[in-house]
């Protein structure tokens, strides 16, 4: 009888997919995990959280994401079985963690985690260890095999070429969110020549090298990579999502604790207010359930509770302004806003954010991402920021930008004349 780790499917499955084409699943124990309630929970929970604010068609998913993974790690395993290095008896482990690596986001995805102080990386190793439908399709593999694939997604592997293939500066993840969120969000920025990229990579024990005559292709991924984050993921719209949601449940959670009378019991969030949330009660918890209870917060008699939903539901964000604090300090702010009868608590947020596209660890660095190495062709490895101009000038630079947010149309409401102007002149110099 054929090992389950080695069983393949009668006919092969493909999904059809703008970005790769398909993505073709041949073995039964991928299939299996595909079909999986905790796999499919992924196709609620949208890839880029509020980013649908600012690029409107910005609705792809978590699943649509994590077969784009997989099947970038397909193409790897496809390429490197002509090296030595590559022993075929991982294939199945690469590509189980490549399709479960995002496993345990949860709605909203980072906003979500920077809320409840919830980590995804966690909750994907506590899915696949725990009682669930993946536990048990991994543990057909081997008893062991859902602590494999699990070390795999949390980096801790003894094997480095396959965690590198999933979690690196160059890897199937990075290569395939790049691509889809260009597409969905309708952008040039993100695009880069993947097939080039592929075909230019070599497997080693510990890394993938990447050929001397495809720096050009890293380059530009590179490049790709920095537009992205600062044209699309730290688009200030998106970003004030975020902050609506992010001071919605802390209303939210506030009026829990002080025991406040919801209209509709929020029986799915309470685990995440109480601090005490298990496996069942953070996998029932996706985008249509959130999405539902922010609609019913609409209507609560609490009146910042209420104001916050709306906003969130019907978009109408707060403006925002360039802020470092280095012109007028929060805590000032704060007690302009107090004086003028608006409470600062839920109408003024500072927003900070950073980015650094590339760096690697070294003597002095602050950094502990391993580096993008080049094999030259007289077999010479050397870190690609030595040999590339381009990067070398993008190398350890560390961008940081930060917004302030705040409700302009209670600002101009604001009946004392004086106060009123004042704040405005103040928000004026800094915008």
């Amino acid at each position: 009888m054929i090992p389950y780790k080695n069983q393949k499917l009668k006919d092969e499955k493909v999904f059809k997919d703008p970005i790769h084409s398909y993505a073709h699943v041949t073995d039964q124990v991928i299939w299996d995990l595909i079909k999986t309630r905790e796999f499919q929970r992924l196709r609620r929970i949208r890839q880029l959280g509020t980013l649908y604010m600012a690029f409107h068609s910005a609705e792809h998913s978590r699943f649509n994401h994590s077969l784009g993974v997989y099947e970038i790690v397909r193409i790897m395993i496809r390429n490197f079985r002509k090296y030595e290095v590559w022993n075929d008896e991982d294939r199945v482990l690469a590509l189980s963690a490549a399709l479960l690596h995002d496993l345990g986001h949860g709605p909203f995805s980072h906003s979500f985690e920077k809320i409840f102080n919830t980590d995804h990386e966690y909750y994907t190793r506590k899915i696949i260890l725990g009682d669930t439908e993946v536990n048990k399709v991994l543990r057909r593999v081997s008893d062991t095999f859902p602590e494999e694939v699990a070390s795999v997604i949390d980096h801790t592997h003894p094997n480095k070429l396959i965690v590198s293939m999933i979690s690196s500066q160059i890897d199937a993840d990075r290569m395939d969110y790049l691509q889809r969120d260009a597409y969905f969000t309708g952008v040039e920025y993100g695009k880069f020549d993947i097939d080039r990229l592929l075909r230019v990579m070599i497997p080693t024990k510990d890394e993938i090298l990447i050929k001397e005559t495809g720096m050009h292709a890293v380059e530009d991924y590179l490049m790709s990579r920095y537009q992205m984050y600062w044209q699309v993921y730290f688009h200030p719209v998106s970003r004030g999502g975020e902050v609506l949601l992010t001071l919605i449940f802390r209303r939210a959670q506030e009026l829990y604790k002080e025991g406040y009378r919801f209209l509709q019991e929020p029986k799915y969030l309470k685990p995440f207010f109480d601090e005490d949330v298990s496996v069942e009660d953070y996998l029932i918890l996706d985008e249509m359930v959130v999405n539902f209870y922010l609609q019913e917060w609409m209507y609560e008699k609490d009146e910042v509770l209420s104001e916050l939903a709306d906003r969130f539901v019907n978009r109408e964000l707060f403006k925002y302004i360039p802020f470092d604090g280095s012109y007028i300090t929060m805590s000032e702010l704060n007690m302009l806003f107090t004086e003028a009868g608006i409470d600062p608590k839920y109408n003024l947020f500072s927003d900070s954010y950073s980015d650094m596209p590339y760096d690697y660890d070294r003597p002095g660095s602050k950094d502990t991402r391993r580096p993008i190495h080049l094999l030259k062709s007289n077999g010479e490895v050397r870190e690609i920021s030595s040999q590339s101009i381009i990067i070398n000038s993008i190398t350890g630079i560390h961008r940081f930008d930060s917004k302030l947010y705040f409700p302009k149309e209670k600002v101009n409401n604001i009946e004392n004349e004086k106060l009123k102007s004042r704040i405005l002149d103040l928000l004026d110099e800094l915008s």
